[in-house]
């Protein structure tokens, strides 16, 4: 495994389309003893994760030994295996741009395109417990290296790409179930999931290299960029400044306790000691705590879900105002990483899904953070709402198919607004000035079912005040994306 990620070394890639990354410490051609110092480093940097395995693995042999397997579990398989492929190509129109700065979309005619093959790996251990390896290899770029839109896009898209290949490991957990009371219900084997029969009342731990919205925030009708919506203030709560590097994923740990109609979960998570960079080592000087709690229900028959979400991050992170008054005192462009300090920001989400039909379903996200401190990790909203419906193919002859339409409607704090207009820049966004204006997403897809492996999807959005300036704009993209299971 470790091998693997090493090739990129031997690669003059680019990092944000214009650097080389940072795993490259040399010219030309590699050298044997940079490859094994380089192989090392990395065995180092990752045996707390190793470690933590070990322990849970142990654990969960120890328990699993004192009890004896029945002819149901006797019958479920040890191994998953699953992969998947993803290719996304957008596109956008030239569209009006007096001005533009580092963080400005490219106001040309412009084309982008990502992949991703992932290989998903389960193995049971002892009772109840799974440990899952997704060994993955990304290309691409988002457009304009995932820059000028706070309501990005394309969830395909990282903030970080390569030209070439390179190989990654963004998940590598470990789940143990444990059962509480009430019926037996079988889970079913899925991606990332084994088959398994588990009572009713449980709770499940998770613990490992993953993204925080693997476990909170999801959503039946968006949440999904390889199957249904790819804008990132569609698919997620936009106000929800979650743990995540780069690429979007995080060392952390997890419980959920579902007991009846309810489930709670609570997270402790893994920060980059620096906004928008990588999460190094096995620490939690900067962490971020979220717990939420969910109600299921049925309105005229159909189920729906109810969650409330809460976070708190704990960070190395600037204040707007003080940013913006330091620009002032010194007649310099606010910048956020000159004041910075360990601080607190706190937000809020509330995510509902209602069932219309056996066919139909309609969303809603509302979210909403501080906005006193600059974004640390997902992107540049203080607040948010977005919603929409989805309905399969049923209606028309095609029941394998999916169509959805969505809305973001994404919103500045005062004190965000101040800095923006200064020139100040964020995670995403910033144009060097801004005549404020909340950034609006309509967004359409139709995924069609190829075969039983394969989907291709049509994807259109328009989207006016990006990056929340009136003065750019509005944009529309167009989208192809093909994506496989097996």
């Amino acid at each position: 495994m470790f091998m693997t990620m090493t090739h990129s070394l031997c690669k003059n890639g680019v990092l944000n389309g214009d650097i080389r990354p940072a795993l490259v410490f040399f010219q030309g051609e590699c050298q044997v003893n940079s490859i094994i110092e380089r192989v090392d480093m990395l065995i180092i940097k990752k045996l707390p994760i190793i470690l933590l395995f070990t322990l849970c693995a142990g654990v969960s042999l120890a328990s699993g030994a004192q009890e004896s397997r029945t002819s149901t579990e006797d019958a479920e398989k040890d191994w998953g295996v699953y992969t998947q492929l993803t290719y996304v190509n957008q596109w956008h129109n030239s569209f009006r741009a007096p001005y533009a700065a580092d963080n400005s979309m490219d106001s040309a005619s412009r084309n982008n395109q990502t992949a991703d093959i992932t290989l998903m790996i389960g193995r049971r251990i002892g009772r109840q417990g799974e440990l899952w390896l997704n060994p993955e290899i990304d290309q691409g770029f988002g457009l304009s290296n995932t820059l000028g839109m706070a309501g990005f896009p394309s969830g395909e898209a990282y903030k970080v790409g390569q030209n070439r290949p390179y190989p990654r490991l963004p998940r590598a957990f470990f789940r143990q179930t444990v059962n509480l009371s009430g019926e037996n219900e079988q889970v079913e084997a899925a991606v990332n999931q084994l088959s398994s029969t588990r009572t009713a009342n449980n709770l499940i731990f998770t613990a490992g290299h993953f993204s925080v919205t693997d476990i909170f925030d999801n959503n039946t009708y968006a949440h999904d960029p390889r199957s249904d919506f790819l804008n990132w203030s569609i698919i997620d709560a936009g106000s929800f400044d979650y743990a995540a590097d780069a690429w979007g994923f995080t060392n952390g740990m997890t419980i959920e306790w579902n007991q009846g109609s309810w489930t709670w979960r609570g997270g402790l998570f893994q920060m980059s000691e620096v906004p928008n960079a990588k999460v190094t080592g096995l620490h939690l000087n900067h962490r971020s705590m979220v717990s939420e709690i969910e109600k299921r229900y049925e309105l005229n028959g159909h189920p729906g879900k109810f969650k409330l979400l809460a976070f708190v991050n704990r960070a190395m992170m600037g204040s707007y105002q003080d940013a913006v008054l330091l620009g002032q005192q010194t007649g310099a462009v606010p910048d956020t990483a000159l004041v910075r300090k360990m601080d607190t920001n706190k937000g809020i989400a509330l995510n509902v899904e209602q069932e219309l039909s056996a066919d139909a379903g309609v969303f809603l996200r509302i979210s909403s953070n501080s906005g006193q401190k600059e974004a640390y990790e997902f992107t540049d909203m203080s607040k948010s709402i977005s919603g929409g419906v989805v309905v399969q193919g049923n209606r028309w002859g095609r029941s394998d198919d999916k169509m959805g339409i969505g809305f973001a409607h994404n919103m500045l704090s005062s004190d965000a607004k101040a800095y923006f207009t200064a020139g100040g820049m964020g995670i995403l966004i910033g144009d060097g000035k801004m005549n404020y204006g909340a950034e609006s997403v309509l967004e359409w897809f139709y995924s069609f079912q190829l075969n039983k492996n394969w989907k291709l999807s049509l994807d259109y959005q328009h989207a006016a005040n990006p990056a929340y300036n009136r003065d750019r704009g509005p944009i529309t993209f167009y989208g192809l994306r093909l994506h496989a299971e097996m």
